[in-house]
């Protein structure tokens, strides 16, 4: 039975994937009870049904940084995408900008900027951690500039790096990694076919020509966990903010007064978020941690959300909340996944259509007219 189009996405690239990449992608912190809690917060969200409103005329289109977005989705920055579906970053971004949506490249893709960027028409975001080699973080911000990147989304919800645990189960990480690795590719030919040989180059593209030597998946981890900082704060991002021309994101907001901080330092937008599950365990799902979020500063900046978005129905729950735009996550890697380029189309063309129906029978005739006002009033304290 087809629930959602990312559901059944998921049971493809369930099948598809060897088991180290499907629960990477799958998997969250701990136990994983803030993963489960972001789908299910979100879909207890109802909404005001409303009819004979004339909805003849809708437009989905939005203003975001000076961008027009043809629907208030970005697709997010997801480390090692290019191991999903062969070069798997060019395909996702392709998608998007198809679509009329922006496509985020994270610090850990395959792809490097440089062969990402040409491949798109509308200008790419580019994701970046706070990291111990602020060497790296120059290089990639000055590469980043130079390939034509508008929109810096810095991810600061990994000082340190989460405790998932289904990474040591699965193969990614712990004792013979490599070697089941391996094996579980033998058992999954199409996948190490398309993207085992003929998806090569496998390092970390970004991180590679900082380093001038390949940065494969042996070193990802352990890169990772030894350049994270916990000891950074809001005046490590003073000198990127200098250095940044261009509209500034702040990623992995779950608190007012954190979202208050990032408009006093000057931030053009915030990420409501919690790593998708995947950093602590326990904390609130992004559906409830939005309404007061929004409520301490809708309009003074732009405050963009994800973590459970799964349908075109989310995004305008999402929306309803507070946000001005959704981002997608692993939504769009079980569909690239299952069917490169052409899966990622085909998720965006049903949130559309999702999005379409929900606000003709919600009576939103423009993005602007998705407000709490269309959430049911029983609910509304429920989701602050």
């Amino acid at each position: 039975m087809i629930i959602s189009a990312s559901t059944d996405y998921r049971a493809a690239a369930k099948r598809r994937l060897p088991p180290f990449l499907f629960h990477y992608i799958d998997g969250g912190a701990y136990a994983e009870h803030t993963l489960k809690r972001n789908v299910a917060d979100l879909a207890d969200i109802a909404l005001r049904q409303r009819v004979l409103n004339n909805m003849s005329e809708l437009s989905l289109e939005t203003q975001l940084f000076s961008e027009t977005l043809a629907m208030p989705v970005a697709l997010s920055p997801v480390g090692l995408t290019g191991m999903y579906a062969r070069r798997g970053e060019v395909q996702a971004a392709r998608a998007a900008d198809a679509k009329g949506i922006p496509f985020t490249l994270s610090t850990v893709s395959v792809c490097p900027i440089e062969e990402v960027a040409p491949a798109i028409k509308r200008p790419m975001w580019f994701q970046l951690y706070v990291l111990k080699d602020r060497g790296f973080m120059k290089n990639a911000l000055e590469r980043a500039k130079a390939a034509g990147v508008t929109t810096l989304v810095f991810t600061v919800d990994m000082p340190v790096p989460g405790a998932r645990y289904r990474d040591a189960h699965s193969g990614m990480s712990g004792p013979n990694a490599a070697m089941r690795r391996m094996l579980q590719a033998a058992t999954h030919p199409r996948w190490a076919l398309d993207v085992g040989l003929l998806g090569k180059p496998h390092d970390l593209g970004n991180i590679s020509a900082y380093r001038g030597n390949p940065t494969g998946l042996e070193d990802y981890i352990g890169w990772l966990g030894n350049n994270f900082d916990p000891s950074i704060s809001w005046k490590d991002l003073e000198w990127i903010r200098e250095f940044w021309d261009g509209p500034m994101v702040i990623k992995g907001i779950l608190d007012a007064a954190d979202a208050r901080d990032a408009v006093n330092f000057g931030a053009d937008g915030i990420v409501v978020s919690n790593h998708g599950g995947r950093q602590l365990d326990g904390v609130l799902s992004s559906a409830r941690a939005l309404p007061p979020i929004a409520d301490a500063v809708k309009g003074e900046i732009k405050i963009l959300v994800d973590s459970g978005i799964r349908t075109g129905l989310d995004v305008v729950r999402m929306l309803a909340l507070g946000a001005d735009c959704t981002m997608l996550g692993r939504a769009f890697i079980y569909a690239l996944a299952a069917d490169g380029e052409a899966g990622v189309s085909n998720l965006l063309e049903l949130i559309e259509k999702e999005m379409r129906v929900a606000m003709v029978l919600t009576g939103a005739k423009s993005i602007a007219d998705i407000s709490a006002d269309l959430l049911v009033r029983e609910l509304q304290e429920l989701t602050k």
